[in-house]
């Protein structure tokens, strides 16, 4: 079958290749201009919604930076596809699916592109958000003080089998501690899931707020049976396939937060 793609969702970004200090390189997509925002795609890959949410945080006065991981950019999700892209990343070492206390390698590409971003891009820091399989990797590469405002968007790793993994946050104890210490110095992390999320559950976004204290800002859209607008029953991505942008809708207010959080955090200034 033939692989359907949006062929004006890449338009106006700009592409070139990161070669971090390991040799690993990726492509790298950017729109926008003004303090960097890493923006890391979700299972299949950097869809054409990803790509809407970085023209959105472009829209906001900053430069969102998308790096190119797995999948086929611009190409529409679609059951085959998710499952093809879970697989690679099930097999592939640069992601850590199913470890309890361990950090993904491929965090410590994305740590260097923040440095780089940051020295390109100028500002206090970078943003980093993460979405789904990558939801845990804002968190992780804040471990360095260059990234300022990270977004775990849904973070599904590692896979929630059973009760630690459905708590555990996919990262080291070292990394873990490392990151408490800035949040004790004044580091805000936020969080976005919907309510009945298998995928992210709840008890992961409580080891954060034990873990973090009141610098987690944990936002969760009621996704029940019956909830006021419609939100299905397995609502999983918040800022993209599960986006509702009706005027009044928890997710639209959730992007705002998101949008608003990134660029106070980022010394842009706000526009109505």
């Amino acid at each position: 079958m033939a692989k359907q793609m949006d062929a004006t969702s890449l338009d106006g970004l700009r592409r070139d290749t990161f070669v971090a200090s390991s040799k690993k390189s990726h492509d790298i997509y950017r729109v926008g201009s003004g303090p960097a925002v890493i923006v890391i795609h979700e299972v299949p890959g950097l869809t054409p919604l990803v790509a809407a949410f970085g023209r959105k945080v472009a829209e906001r006065g900053m430069t969102a930076v998308m790096p190119d991981l797995f999948g086929t950019p611009g190409r529409i999700p679609s059951g085959g596809y998710l499952v093809e892209s879970v697989l690679k990343a099930c097999v592939s070492r640069e992601f850590t699916v199913l470890a309890t206390n361990k950090t993904s390698p491929i965090t410590k590409f994305l740590r260097e592109l923040a440095t780089h971003e940051h020295e390109s891009c100028g500002g206090p820091g970078v943003g980093a958000v993460g979405m789904c399989l990558t939801g845990g990797f804002a968190l992780a590469m804040s471990v360095d003080e260059t990234v300022v405002a990270p977004v775990l968007s849904q973070p599904g790793l590692p896979i929630p089998m059973g009760a630690k993994r459905k708590a555990a946050l996919g990262i080291s104890d070292d990394d873990l501690a490392k990151v408490k210490r800035r949040s004790d110095a004044g580091l805000c992390v936020m969080g976005l899931r919907f309510s009945g999320d298998p995928g992210s559950p709840g008890e992961r976004f409580a080891t954060l707020r034990r873990e973090l204290g009141s610098n987690f800002i944990g936002v969760e859209i009621d996704s029940s049976k019956d909830n006021p607008w419609g939100y299905r029953k397995g609502a999983h991505s918040v800022l993209t396939e599960d986006y509702s942008d009706a005027e009044g809708s928890p997710t639209r207010q959730a992007l705002d937060d998101v949008l608003s959080f990134l660029s106070t955090r980022l010394g842009v200034a706000t526009t109505s």
